[in-house]
């Protein structure tokens, strides 16, 4: 299934003791429609208040149900802030996190004195003065194959050393209206790796980096610690690709 959600009431994707979160909301609507329990996977992990446009997720159901009556009794039983835009059959052994092939984010900066109220559940409001034209000038540095180990939070998989090098097709940035917006689309990505790109761009917008200063941060002997990380509520997850 493809599911938006906005996720500003959410504590992230994933399912955590305690907390209300969209993967635990999903799985009890299904386990009610199923009448047993039903375990979702999903094509990676979006953090506490970070929405998606088309999240995807799969399971397994016993009960025979038509997919357009499945997506129909999903979205009666959702809260209002979760949507299930599409339902399809997958081949037993699919899995939305290893056979992504690609995947898009969007980070969104609201630039004007006032910041719509409307907006700000979905935008970073930033007013402050900022050079956009290095921003945009040095978005693409991203692109290509790097180790990012100095853009990721830490992770309790770090102790596994898996490899943090990811390749970047796209990274761009644009003005919108009375909005920055930030694109990257890559094979894959790190806790809070997109926030922390986000972050660096501006430290460069406000002077703080040059080009050279964020190159450096490829280097795997660095020792920079990660960020500034800009905040959850501008990013979204735009699509993944199979």
């Amino acid at each position: 299934m493809t599911v938006s959600y906005d996720g500003t009431e959410f504590h992230g994707w994933q399912v955590q003791t305690g907390l209300v979160t969209i993967q635990s909301v999903l799985e009890t609507v299904l386990a009610e429609i199923e009448g047993a329990p039903v375990k979702i996977a999903g094509s990676g992990r979006t953090d506490a208040g970070v929405h998606a446009l088309a999240q995807v997720a799969a399971f397994t159901l016993a009960n025979p149900i038509p997919i357009d009556n499945l997506r129909k009794a999903i979205n009666r039983l959702l809260p209002r802030d979760i949507r299930v835009i599409a339902v399809a059959e997958a081949a037993p052994d699919f899995h939305p996190r290893y056979r992504a092939k690609a995947k898009t984010y969007e980070y969104r900066i609201h630039r004007t004195e006032i910041c719509p109220p409307f907006e700000n559940r979905y935008v970073y409001h930033y007013p402050y003065p900022l050079d956009e034209e290095s921003i945009v000038e040095w978005a693409p540095v991203f692109e290509g194959e790097h180790d990012f180990s100095a853009f990721a939070a830490s992770d309790d998989k770090d102790e596994l050393g898996r490899s943090k090098v990811r390749s970047i097709f796209y990274s761009r940035a644009s003005r919108v209206a009375d909005r920055l917006v930030y694109r990257v689309r890559g094979s894959g990505f790190l806790k809070h790796m997109v926030r922390n790109m986000v972050g660096v761009l501006l430290e460069a917008g406000k002077g703080n980096l040059t080009r050279s200063d964020i190159e450096k941060r490829f280097d795997p002997a660095c020792a920079i610690f990660p960020g500034p990380s800009v905040p959850a509520r501008g990013l979204f997850l735009v699509s993944v690709e199979y």
